[in-house]
């Protein structure tokens, strides 16, 4: 499968940027708003309390699983590589956070595999919830993805 997160790339430099950004670095294992233990930039896979990383470790945990990611996502969308790049680096930001899984079901998904991608950068805002709690920080976040997705598209 094709990916446009080829080492050194702007789409690569940028989806680093955005997730680690929005994630934040923690070396030290804590839990999330909702419970979930959380390390590094986000990662829950196999993390349990107690478990601390360098920041070596982490950046090259974030590097293979926005790898993983981005491979689940283009697997759920018709023409990836005709996604803008502003949009992709949102969408795989998005896919990062929420899972392959949630973001193949979404309206988002359907919205770009359709064609609409200014319909489907308007869904970032519907996804601002965890557990069914808004959460102040995931709201800024989805405005952030949503002009970035938007960025660069004509209206």
């Amino acid at each position: 499968m094709a990916s446009r997160l080829k080492k050194g790339s702007a789409i690569a430099a940028a989806v680093v940027a955005c997730v680690s950004t929005f994630e934040g670095l923690r070396r030290v294992a804590y839990l999330d708003p909702i419970g979930i233990p959380t390390v590094c930039f986000g990662e829950t896979r196999g993390v349990k309390m107690g478990d601390s990383y360098t920041v070596a470790q982490c950046k090259d945990m974030l590097g293979d699983r926005l790898v993983e990611f981005e491979t689940g996502m283009r697997a759920c969308l018709k023409a990836p590589d005709a996604i803008p790049a502003g949009a992709y680096v949102a969408t795989l930001s998005f896919t990062y956070n929420v899972g392959t899984g949630a973001f193949c079901k979404s309206t988002m998904a359907r919205k770009m595999n359709a064609g609409d991608i200014v319909g489907a950068c308007n869904e970032f805002p519907k996804w601002d919830k965890a557990a069914g709690i808004r959460l102040p920080g995931l709201t800024k976040r989805r405005t952030a993805e949503r002009a970035l997705c938007l960025n660069g598209i004509p209206s």
